[in-house]
């Protein structure tokens, strides 16, 4: 067992604007996070070995002007694919929020159902069926079955989203697939815990089968739309006021953190 801090490279680049957020997430749970332009890891790409974490971090890389996560995509498949094949190799993990979740389906990181990083992308993530951006808090159900990591022993999520581009979609053979092998990490749901069946605003985007985040088939690899650094602390929530009555009334203690944190608790605890 390693005593050292797993070092997280949180990797950041034009209209990337989660990154110190992000990092901060893995600090905070015991992680060695560095914040790298991707112009400076394309300089020095033998860093990327020094790692065992790689972030893709949310925002609007490149702006989105070319469809959400592809120039940032692209900018990965003409410079680093071997070194991020080398990467995935190695006993590692690689965690894509929002816009790197965009990055990493048009990397075809994830789901990578032959699991062998071909560069194909499997999956998309289409404009939301509003046609609007949507910025709100979602409540999210825990796959048991996912293989993923970065869920582990975790059954809901009140955690909040904010894309444009958010509804996942695919063939109807490669769901199928990913429903077989229980890729889908997170699905979303109502305030009872219900499937969202769909339906709008507790599936904020129309989702096929109200799919909010899938892995890899080893688990160590997710990609998910909702953002878990923007709900780690308690007073994040959107109901935090009403909580803080009613622990208070009712003699319970009130936490510091909320439960953004686990996604990342998790990642860190792998590596102990």
């Amino acid at each position: 067992m390693s005593t050292s801090k797993p070092k997280v490279l949180v990797l950041t680049g034009f209209g990337i604007n989660c990154d110190e957020e992000t990092a901060y997430a893995f600090q905070i749970c015991g992680g060695d996070p560095y914040i790298i332009h991707i112009n400076d890891l394309i300089e020095n790409r033998s860093i990327i070995s020094q790692f065992q974490i790689l972030m893709f971090p949310g925002g609007f890389s490149y702006g989105d002007d070319t469809g959400s996560g592809k120039a940032f995509a692209n900018r990965i498949k003409n410079n680093l694919m071997d070194e991020i094949s080398s990467f995935i190799e190695r006993d590692t993990l690689v965690l894509g929020i929002c816009n790197g979740f965009q990055v990493l389906t048009n990397l075809g990181i994830v789901p990578d159902l032959g699991n062998r990083f071909e560069g194909k992308a499997e999956v998309a993530l289409e404009h939301n069926n509003t046609f609007r951006y949507q910025c709100r808090w979602v409540d999210l159900n825990v796959n048991p079955d996912s293989p993923s990591v970065f869920t582990k022993g975790i059954e809901k999520l009140h955690i909040p989203i904010a894309h444009g581009e958010g509804n996942f979609f695919t063939e109807a053979d490669v769901l199928q697939r990913i429903e077989e092998m229980n890729l889908v990490a997170m699905r979303y749901a109502g305030k009872d815990g219900k499937p969202a069946e769909g339906k709008f605003p507790d599936n904020p985007n129309g989702s096929l089968n109200d799919i909010a985040s899938i892995c890899s088939p080893n688990g160590r690899i997710m990609g998910m739309m909702p953002h878990p650094e923007r709900g780690m602390f308690f007073t994040q929530r959107d109901d935090w006021t009403y909580l803080l009555e009613k622990y208070k009334r009712t003699g319970q203690e009130v936490p510091e953190y909320s439960d953004g944190i686990k996604i990342f608790q998790n990642a860190i605890n792998y590596f102990k």
